[in-house]
């Protein structure tokens, strides 16, 4: 159970339903919830790897999530409810458009996900008028920062294929010190 905090300044108890999103074509939570599975659905590296290059939300294209794992994903949408929800390059850009349109600041393309799941679970009627939301916006004003000053990014020192065996990784991160 989660905590909320009710207009009087108590704290009472209130269980939380989860909306995780995901960006198409990259689904592979989405499609294993969607199939009830606790398993992730088996993708090809090659595929996983064209899908997430497809995608505008870099970040959600974790091949490897803690979806099947005792306490992860699976398990916290089983226990709170909810639903997972898949979301197009487009309707990212339209969400993420109208959201500095609302809000008067620009968004990173994740929470522009989030915000059209948002949306979409707000259209089909699985949020009530009631409920308090909690979204996580992060990324709010970076176009803005940037327009205003020199931004520096930092590169890696190095880069690794996943792929790799465990011992070749060690080595090149030991090689770091």
């Amino acid at each position: 159970n989660n905590l909320r905090l009710i207009e009087d300044g108590r704290w009472g108890q209130h269980k939380m339903r989860l909306y995780p999103s995901q960006n198409a074509p990259f689904t592979v939570m989405f499609d294993s919830w969607k199939q009830h599975s606790r398993q992730l659905i088996e993708m090809e590296p090659d595929k996983a790897r064209s899908a997430a290059a497809e995608i505008d939300a870099k970040v959600l294209s974790n091949r490897k999530p803690p979806y099947s794992l005792a306490g992860g994903l699976f398990d916290a949408m089983q226990d709170a409810g909810g639903d997972i929800y898949k979301v197009s390059n487009d309707e990212l850009r339209f969400w993420k458009q109208r959201f500095a349109e609302l809000e008067g600041i620009d968004i990173h393309d994740a929470p522009a996900v989030a915000v059209a799941s948002l949306a979409m679970a707000v259209e089909e009627g699985a949020v009530r008028n009631d409920e308090t939301i909690m979204l996580n916006i992060t990324g709010g004003g970076e176009e803005l920062a940037k327009s205003r000053q020199e931004v520096f990014y930092a590169q890696p020192h190095i880069v690794l294929d996943p792929a790799l065996p465990t011992e070749d990784i060690l080595d090149a991160v030991n090689k770091l010190f």
